[in-house]
């Protein structure tokens, strides 16, 4: 049965020791230290206003993790504290490892970015296409959002018995007759995880390789993310895994624990703890200390191509600071803030988890925010931007603009 909501959030601040940090994340402003504490102000009232069990947050400066904040519950029933070791689901911030994998593969001289679709997954010609041929959607127009697939991967889950995601391609390959491509690939956005699905069909055949063994490989462990995974848990992590929650019509309920996301594990299969997750921030911020290592994974100059704004995406209200300047880069979103301050992310959201990646490079900063608690379904509307988990997102953007532009930040 439901269990009407009783606010169970508890706070702890973690500033980690000086000798962690080098002498310029040390050196914080009187401007940053206000922005942080009133950051602190708003996530704390904001998540116990509203119901929120469980939240981590993450703030790096000059490849260093500057704040590590824990608050809450990874488990509302045991009453399990929510710390560092804590395994959150990152949902669609997924995506930006699918999209270094098709980067990878083109530096290798596997495809094109401009090669179509259909030239890795032929099924796809079975698409309607009333606007010409399937041949016509490239890749960067899936890496984009704007080849004109629709946006839910399976739109007809509709029981708790019912598999969470398709486990396996040829269910998606039935589907194709039956759909039809929505607008001409390339005139607009439009946010579609199935496109992502077919991008991982792209590294698997490439590779040779499961999409989460190509990743393991060449993202997470060449990073050092060993306790990230895909899917199902591993039992010595168990432990460590949060449960997640809906909010709906004023009561709490569980969302099923430990979902695994089968053939569209490419669009939001991805589980972290917040160490891990800031491994791979400090790898999109660029650590001169680590370069030659980041470049292993994918050069800064592939990094910076996946941040040029490909198409507007200001209609969408999910995605990057949800606002009329978002554009959509490849695999990443782009917005403008205040002061001139550009900032790069990706958002997530699914079974009850929300997560947050918004990085601002010309400060060599970001944040990581998750929580184990939707508050109310994501619409793509204006009004996405006032649920309690948007908010709190959105209040990161102050902590970036607080800073001075970094004189080794790249051009």
């Amino acid at each position: 049965m439901p269990a009407r909501f009783v606010p169970i959030v508890l706070a702890s601040l973690a500033f980690l020791p000086a000798a962690l940090l080098p002498l310029a994340a040390l050196a914080a402003p009187a401007s940053f230290d206000s922005a942080l504490a009133d950051f602190r102000q708003t996530h704390r009232r904001a998540a116990a206003e509203a119901g929120i069990v469980g939240s981590s947050f993450y703030f790096l400066r000059d490849g260093r993790t500057a704040v590590a904040d824990h608050i809450g519950y990874q488990d509302a029933r045991t009453a399990t504290p929510v710390d560092a070791r804590t395994i959150f689901h990152w949902a669609s911030i997924t995506k930006t490892m699918t999209g270094i994998a098709i980067m990878q593969l083109r530096d290798r001289g596997l495809l094109s970015l401009d090669d179509p679709i259909t030239r890795y997954v032929p099924e796809l010609a079975a698409v309607h296409n009333p606007y010409g041929s399937n041949d016509a959607i490239t890749l960067r127009h899936l890496m984009s959002h704007s080849a004109g697939y629709g946006g839910p991967t399976w739109p007809w889950r509709e029981a708790a018995w019912q598999p969470f995601e398709p486990a396996r391609w040829s269910q998606l390959v039935a589907m194709l007759p039956y759909t039809k491509v929505q607008f001409r690939p390339g005139s607009r956005f439009s946010y579609s995880n199935p496109g992502i699905v077919y991008l991982g069909q792209v590294i698997e055949r490439l590779s040779g390789e499961d999409y989460e063994v190509y990743v393991d490989k060449n993202i997470l462990r060449p990073l050092g993310m060993y306790d990230s995974y895909f899917d199902r848990t591993p039992p010595h992590l168990l432990p460590h895994r949060s449960h997640s929650y809906l909010i709906r019509d004023g009561k709490r309920v569980e969302a099923p624990f430990d979902a695994d996301t089968g053939v569209t594990v490419s669009n939001g299969g991805l589980n972290a703890p917040m160490p891990d997750m800031a491994k791979y921030a400090a790898f999109l911020l660029g650590d001169p200390a680590a370069a030659a290592r980041h470049d292993l994974v994918l050069k800064r100059s592939s990094l910076q191509e996946m941040w040029a704004p490909q198409v507007p995406a200001g209609d969408d209200y999910s995605q990057g600071r949800m606002a009329a300047t978002t554009q959509s880069g490849l695999s990443f979103f782009v917005d403008q803030g205040r002061d001139g301050v550009t900032f790069i992310g990706h958002n997530g959201d699914q079974n009850g988890f929300r997560a947050y990646l918004s990085l601002c490079p010309a400060r060599r900063a970001g944040s990581l925010l998750a929580f184990n608690t939707e508050t109310r379904a994501v619409e793509n509307t204006p009004a996405n931007r006032d649920t309690a988990e948007s908010r709190i997102a959105l209040a990161t953007d102050r902590l970036c603009e607080a800073l001075p532009p970094s004189p080794q930040a790249e051009p």
